[in-house]
């Protein structure tokens, strides 16, 4: 799946007049046979894309709930090439795929070959939260050939000027962090993140997701009324490894009633 199927997912969602809704999985939680059914479970739920973590070793971005859901998919065997070879039995589903992935498993697996992998997997996108937007020239032209989207990151903290650059130069959408610090879930936000959010939706290009600490019902309504959706990663992970699926269905559900 293509960057350009996407975009034009995420278009048809927002013409709707309904938010985006991006949950989070870690690939291998639960085991890679879990996969494809838990894909179909979030399209089935109405998310609007899927986040697909690859398991690694050194999360440097990630809180306590993502790094443990890694550290039981890698003793339960997952691989990046298992990862891969999984999506591909359901490569023509309709839901799209961004990889979450740090530059580490990129580099290993050769950028050429990652991206092509991609590509053979039905991947639309990438999150690269270890890659600076000054380095990024070494892999940004082998995903344009590939037509897979490079979504940026932009932090609550970054000086306007750099948020300004980072929301010309990202794909698909654009990943707002509102928290200092690694993922996990957060109680509240303050008006500066509202501020923040406002800001960024202020001529961009893209989409702008809000991401990072979002864990319940309320904050996804909240946030999602001042940007065009929101990702939610650990409480995703954490409803899956304990069973309660009715929380998935509840959150996505939310961001509909946020609109």
């Amino acid at each position: 799946m293509s960057k350009q199927r996407l975009d034009a997912r995420f278009k048809e969602i927002l013409a709707r007049g309904d938010k985006l809704f991006v949950p989070y999985i870690m690939a291998g939680d639960g085991g890679l046979d879990a996969l494809n059914e838990r894909i179909q479970f979030l399209e089935t739920c109405g998310a609007s894309a899927i986040e697909l973590g690859l398991p690694f070793s050194d999360p440097v971005a990630d809180g306590e709930t993502i790094q443990e859901a890694g550290i039981r998919a890698l003793k339960s065997g997952a691989t990046v090439q298992g990862v891969f070879d999984t999506l591909k039995v359901s490569k023509e589903r309709n839901m799209p795929i961004i990889l979450m992935t740090y530059m580490n498993p990129v580099y290993r697996y050769g950028i050429e070959a990652f991206a092509k992998a991609c590509v053979d997997a039905g991947v639309s996108g990438l999150i690269i939260p270890d890659l600076p937007m000054e380095e990024e020239q070494m892999i940004t032209d082998i995903l344009t050939q590939h037509d897979i989207a490079l979504i940026r990151l932009v932090a609550l903290t970054s000086p306007t000027t750099r948020q300004e650059e980072l929301k010309k130069r990202t794909e698909g959408f654009l990943y707002a962090v509102t928290v200092t610090g690694t993922t996990g879930e957060r109680q509240t936000f303050t008006d500066r993140v509202h501020q923040y959010l406002a800001h960024l939706k202020n001529g961009a290009n893209t989409p702008v997701l809000a991401g990072f600490g979002v864990s319940s019902e309320e904050q996804v309504k909240m946030l999602s009324g001042h940007c065009d959706g929101v990702v939610v990663g650990s409480r995703i992970v954490k409803a899956f490894h304990e069973g309660d699926r009715a929380i998935i269905k509840a959150m996505i559900e939310a961001s509909k009633q946020s609109t």
